[in-house]
């Protein structure tokens, strides 16, 4: 009996341990209390599950994502920065002028400033994407820096695999940065192959079986490719076969999904990304040199660009804030596709306010997802959604994986964050977001377009089902903070 005291005085003691380790350490609420429930609970499996997955190991270890070490120099660079920002807002399309507090939002946030002069291209599926990527990077005369979540031993990562390596024999500069869960395929076989004809290929946060579940958390879920320093990719489209949708197969599921060229100081940014994050995980200082932020005298853009990005190491959920201040500035229409559509508390009162006040808001989702846990969640929201007259939609053409958003034919968002806490809080993201009628036009007419093949949820059908087939989504949406 003394034994059994003892043991559960220590196993009380161990709880309320961990129970003050949560609330210290989880800066969500919604997330602090399904960690707390399942400590409490779940005790053996929900200390598991928090010390596997919830702990972030990564703010506790140093990430110095300056690729400017000297303070004196980095405040020169951050008031040109500022300087050719506000620039640029003051000559903007008159009718963009009122965007300008999302422009000094960002610029704010992470010191990304607003940049002018930019061709813009944007890119639907990987029939369109892979082409231009190719003659991109074929055409490099300096270097070819490449950062993806998913890159696959398949046809077309190979096709790319043997440029990067015949310029690399060239003496171009290829530095690789690949996600080692997203593209653990490539591992054994295609990155030393890229290592023997002399690529920098590392990967970012690397795996150790220890660390395995915690390190799953944190994923470089970014999708750059910047060529000389002018011309840049980024969107949505990983590097793999599936985003090739091949029409001799009618038996292959379709992908559909959005990318964007950039061709201007727009990539500049961009390039800030990759040497901060090659910085990190290659755990060397890459020297700057004038040719990584290059911008071509011919180019006659006209378009205005802006990066978001966010992760685990940064001070503000930018991408978060970004499109939550977007929708508030919208006066007439949103619309939104996400393929994983799990919308926290200040995201949806966003979309609640804009409906509420009679704008027309539309969201594009997935009929079937490749999740069974985060599309029950997802359906959970819809039905409130749904009360306020945002229209929902549920594309069946094949599988949508495009993360975009409009604003009143104006302002387009076009990027790798989906609508969920992972991709705000865990993931390192980055969003596109471009200043321009003419994009703006084109990504609505895209999404018009996907409208076709989709089917529109009816509110009173919705709420109509059973309470069989809706118990399962409200479990799920109370373990939302954790998929």
């Amino acid at each position: 009996m003394k034994w059994i005291l003892v043991f559960e005085i220590v196993y009380v003691l161990f709880i309320i341990a961990v129970c003050l380790r949560i609330i210290y350490d989880t800066r969500s609420v919604s997330k602090t209390l399904a960690y707390l429930m399942l400590a409490v609970f779940l005790p053996v499996v929900g200390v598991i599950i928090y010390f596997s997955f919830g702990i972030n190991y990564r703010v506790r270890k140093i990430y110095n994502k300056k690729i400017i070490s000297d303070d004196i120099i980095s405040q020169r660079i951050n008031a040109r920065i500022i300087l050719n920002s506000e620039k640029t807002i003051d000559q903007m399309n008159p009718e963009l002028q009122k965007y300008k507090k999302l422009a000094q939002l960002l610029l704010n946030s992470n010191m990304s400033g607003l940049s002018g002069r930019n061709e813009v291209k944007l890119l639907l599926n990987g029939e369109q994407k892979f082409p231009e990527v190719l003659q991109a990077l074929r055409n490099a005369k300096h270097h070819i820096h490449m950062e993806y979540y998913i890159f696959e031993d398949e046809k077309i990562g190979n096709e790319i695999k043997d440029i990067l390596i015949e310029k690399a024999k060239q003496g171009i500069q290829v530095r690789f940065i690949y996600d080692d869960f997203g593209s653990r395929s490539i591992r054994k076989k295609l990155v030393p192959e890229l290592k023997a004809a002399g690529v920098q290929a590392f990967p970012f946060y690397q795996i150790i079986f220890i660390a395995l579940a915690n390190r799953l958390n944190y994923r470089n879920h970014r999708k750059i490719i910047i060529v000389d320093g002018n011309i840049g990719f980024t969107g949505g489209i990983n590097i793999s076969d599936r985003y090739i949708n091949d029409a001799n197969d009618p038996k292959s599921l379709f992908w559909r999904d959005t990318h964007v060229k950039i061709m201007g100081p727009g990539v500049h940014y961009l390039q800030h990304l990759f040497i901060s994050d090659w910085n990190f995980c290659s755990e060397e200082t890459l020297e700057i040199q004038e040719a990584f932020f290059n911008t071509h005298d011919k180019l006659k853009g006209e378009v205005e660009v802006q990066i978001a990005a966010s992760g685990p190491d940064s001070d503000h959920p930018t991408i978060l804030l970004n499109l939550i201040q977007a929708i508030g500035m919208a006066d007439q229409e949103i619309l939104i596709t996400s393929p994983y559509f799990i919308p926290g508390i200040s995201l949806l009162d966003a979309l609640f306010v804009a409906a509420l006040s009679g704008i027309k808001v539309k969201l594009l989702v997935p009929f079937e997802s490749d999740s069974i846990w985060v599309a029950a969640a997802a359906r959970s929201y819809y039905q409130e959604l749904l009360d306020v007259g945002v229209e929902i939609f549920q594309y069946q053409k094949g599988f949508i994986h495009a993360k975009t958003m409009v604003i009143d034919e104006q302002l387009s968002f076009i990027g790798t964050a989906n609508m969920d806490e992972r991709s705000f809080e865990l993931n390192f993201e980055v969003n596109t977001v471009i200043y321009d009628i003419g994009i703006a036009k084109q990504l609505k007419n895209a999404f018009e377009e996907d409208l076709t093949f989709s089917v529109p949820i009816d509110a009173k059908d919705w709420a109509a089902r059973s309470a069989r087939v809706q118990f399962p989504e409200k479990i799920a949406r109370l373990l939302s903070p954790l998929l």
